[in-house]
């Protein structure tokens, strides 16, 4: 071979050699940037060219699939859109994916390495690929007595509900909501309604259970009673506190009262300070554990840490807050779940599930199975202990003072007849003068069976702020009982 052909040949080669190089740079280093890269359109017409699996409640989809005309052929549809998607989140061809639907998306479009085989056989049989299933712990009476509770209230406000002996979340429900069928697809028209949705001032689009934070009110003072109790601070629940009312903060001249007019709350024990909501008692007893102390339990509790489900992967709860640097008269407020605390719906529906469970903490929950395309199970997700929030002892005195403060004091709209229930209220009074805004309301409560376990608790978060309602009826008791007692009878089947 002759020079010239030679180095013909020899550039020929290395033209090739690089071709080969960046074909492989390409496919093996960059292809999953270039694959999730949101302007690769090809990749969003593969991902909607067929059907999604669904996000299973009760046994029965609360999603599907619809055929459309245009490059993305499938886009998503919902059963009872707004009162599931606080579980389901969205998924649109325009706007992305949101929660279960995000966080398996892979599954749910067939594309997760779990279901490789699957995809394999899919190939060689010329069958088009299949997502799988999410099975959700959700009971779908006890969603639907949430968020009916809340709609006929027309509130904004939140309700959680756990099973208590192994986390799974029984209902998840948050209002305003919004449905994610009518911006599914990439019309001009669903983008404006999404828009319009995004730009509401009541913040549809928010998930008031899981990722907004409020002050807890005087449901906190069950954290602040198990303080006490797991700290020796008080050993009897029935010995007079000697807590004056109205009671004075240290430090300070300002003096607080009690909301309910003419209770027994001067000098009161925690056992009637419980049922009577009675602020001194719990301002005091706080005092007297001490901010260090209170900071400790509230966290066993979940307080200053995100509630992030391994399983899931993913964030499922904000952090809910005790604040880290206190004086005495805040630490005092504290007690009554005011001055800088502040909360999900979900933590103190953790709250009331430890001490229904005797002290035990379980991690919620939202995801009891993943399912393949032809129904095998490819992952069943088990209970797992979050923390020993206080000692059984502690958690059975704080029952024996919420189940009082249910047959006896402010909970009675909780009561269900021959079933033993535990609640406690919660008035929370916020603004930039604490008394500027409307006062949220707040209600927990467990229900127990014969056996003494406990097979839901609840939590029930109001914001009457645009509620045609005179302040005087804003109570934890009035607006959020009812709506947790029909949770629980839902749950409980009665």
């Amino acid at each position: 071979m002759n020079r010239p052909l030679r180095h013909i040949a020899v550039f020929c080669g290395v033209l090739v050699l690089a071709l080969l190089v960046r074909a492989t740079w390409v496919q093996f280093v960059q292809g999953d940037d270039l694959a999730n890269d949101p302007n690769n359109r090809r990749v969003k017409i593969e991902a909607f060219s067929y059907p999604r699996g669904n996000i299973i409640v009760g046994g029965k989809p609360v999603t599907g699939s619809v055929a459309t005309s245009g490059d993305f052929k499938y886009k998503r549809t919902y059963t009872d859109g707004p009162m599931y998607a606080p579980v389901t989140g969205f998924a649109s061809q325009a706007q992305g994916t949101t929660f279960l639907e995000g966080i398996y998306n892979k599954l749910l479009s067939g594309k997760d390495d779990k279901l490789a085989l699957k995809r394999a056989q899919a190939i060689l049989t010329g069958e088009k690929p299949r997502g799988g299933d999410v099975i959700t712990t959700i009971d779908p009476k006890a969603q639907k007595a949430a968020y009916k509770g809340l709609t006929e209230l027309n509130a904004k406000g939140a309700v959680v509900a756990l099973d208590p002996r192994n986390g799974r979340v029984l209902a998840l429900a948050s209002t305003p909501s919004y449905d994610p069928s009518v911006f599914s697809g990439i019309s001009n028209s669903e983008a404006g309604k999404f828009k319009a949705l995004d730009a509401d001032k009541d913040k549809p689009l928010s998930n008031r259970a899981l990722r907004e934070t409020y002050a807890p009110g005087s449901t906190f003072k069950i954290v602040t009673a198990a303080a006490a109790l797991e700290h020796g601070v008080i050993t009897d629940i029935d010995a007079h506190t000697g807590a004056p009312a109205p009671y004075q903060l240290p430090l300070s001249t300002t003096k607080i009262g009690n909301d309910v007019a003419g209770a027994p709350c001067d000098k009161a024990s925690l056992k009637t300070g419980m049922q009577w909501s009675c602020n001194n008692v719990f301002l005091d007893t706080a005092l007297k554990v001490g901010k260090d102390k209170m900071r400790e339990t509230a966290e066993k509790f979940g307080f200053n840490s995100d509630v992030y489900d391994e399983e899931l992967g993913d964030l499922l709860a904000t952090k809910s807050l005790y604040p880290d640097k206190l004086d005495k008269p805040q630490t005092a407020l504290t007690g009554m779940g005011q001055g800088s605390l502040t909360s999900t719906p979900m933590q103190m529906a953790m709250v009331a599930a430890a001490i229904a469970n005797d002290g035990k903490l379980m991690t919620p929950h939202i995801v009891d199975e993943l399912r393949g395309p032809d129904l095998t199970t490819i992952q069943k997700f088990e209970p797992k202990t979050m923390s020993q929030a206080v000692s059984a002892d502690t958690a059975k005195k704080v029952q024996e003072m919420m189940e009082y403060t249910v047959s006896h004091g402010t909970a009675e709209k909780a009561k269900i007849d021959g079933v033993t229930v535990g609640g406690k209220t919660g008035t929370a009074q916020h603004g930039a003068n604490v008394n500027d805004e409307r006062p949220y309301a707040w209600f927990v409560s467990y229900a127990k069976q014969s056996d003494g376990s406990s097979p839901v608790a609840v939590a029930v978060f109001v914001d009457p702020k645009d509620m045609d309602i005179p302040r005087s009826e804003i109570a934890g008791g009035k607006l959020g009982g009812p709506i947790a007692k029909q949770v629980m009878q839902a749950v409980l089947g009665k």
